[in-house]
């Protein structure tokens, strides 16, 4: 019998999850499809029984739904226990099993650029992305990160929970060409006209930066860095890595990432270039 998969969320209309799922059981030969659902907050809790009646074999949650599906879920990873969020969910008969790929797709994207785990890297933002991420970094062996919010306490929080340090913005300023790699975790960068989460004027010729937004494919901060001569990582690879995990849980196949990462940054308008 055909599978189904789904992402729910709201909004949803944006996704990319759905093409690139489609395309992944297309290449594969999997006899499964994915389709995108809008959900409201207020009915979250009967969507999942819906999707359970309906027998759908997995799915990926979305905004603002990451927190609130924890509690109808029979089990959590300890990903999704420690960043108290999930973004996939497995099925397994009756068992329903909540992951959270977001951290490893970010680290297995990084990973592919000229990084060490020994560089000094610093975070901005203390949110759920940040703290996903965080987790991760620490989890793959990067041994020296840093942690800047506006809210110094909740970088603190989160670096004393992670064994990271924690600074004030304005010191990351001050100190960013200490830094090797810049990893902005922050929502700022949606729209380019938005200011920057903190000046770039000291960063360091040659780091590595990174910004979790893939659209714009190329975020004032990413801008920035590269009229610096930085070498700049889009949130593409992320997206792309997180849905290559997720589709590895279900389906045990791991799907052609690097063709992926081509098909989505061409659909959003850019150029791609093979590394």
């Amino acid at each position: 019998m055909k599978k189904w998969y789904a992402v729910i969320g709201d909004p949803i209309t944006h996704s990319l999850s759905p093409f690139m799922h489609d395309t992944w059981f297309r290449d594969h030969g999997i006899d499964a499809s994915y389709v995108p659902i809008r959900v409201e907050p207020a009915n979250l809790e009967k969507a999942f029984e819906s999707l359970k009646l309906l027998g759908v074999s997995g799915f990926n949650i979305t905004l603002p739904h990451k927190q609130s599906i924890i509690p109808f879920l029979d089990q959590l990873d300890d990903t999704a226990l420690k960043m108290n969020a999930v973004n996939t969910v497995v099925c397994d008969g009756q068992q329903y099993a909540g992951f959270n790929t977001d951290g490893d797709g970010f680290v297995r994207s990084l990973l592919t650029h000229p990084v060490d785990r020994n560089d000094q890297l610093l975070v901005i933002g203390a949110g759920g992305a940040a703290r996903g991420i965080v987790h991760a970094l620490k989890r793959a062996g990067f041994h020296h990160v840093t942690i800047a919010n506006r809210t110094f306490r909740r970088a603190e929080e989160l670096a004393e929970e992670t064994e990271s340090a924690a600074i004030t913005m304005a010191d990351a300023e001050s100190s960013l060409a200490d830094f090797n790699i810049i990893v902005q975790t922050t929502s700022v960068g949606l729209s380019k006209d938005e200011a920057l989460p903190l000046s770039l004027d000291r960063l360091k010729e040659g780091a590595v930066v990174a910004d979790i937004i893939y659209n714009p494919l190329t975020t004032s901060f990413l801008q920035a860095a590269k009229e610096k001569n930085c070498t700049i990582v889009n949130g593409v690879g992320m997206f792309v890595y997180q849905g290559a995990i997720a589709f590895e849980k279900w389906t045990g196949v791991e799907p052609d990432t690097e063709k992926m990462i081509q098909l989505i940054t061409e659909k959003l308008g850019g150029t791609y270039v093979n590394r």
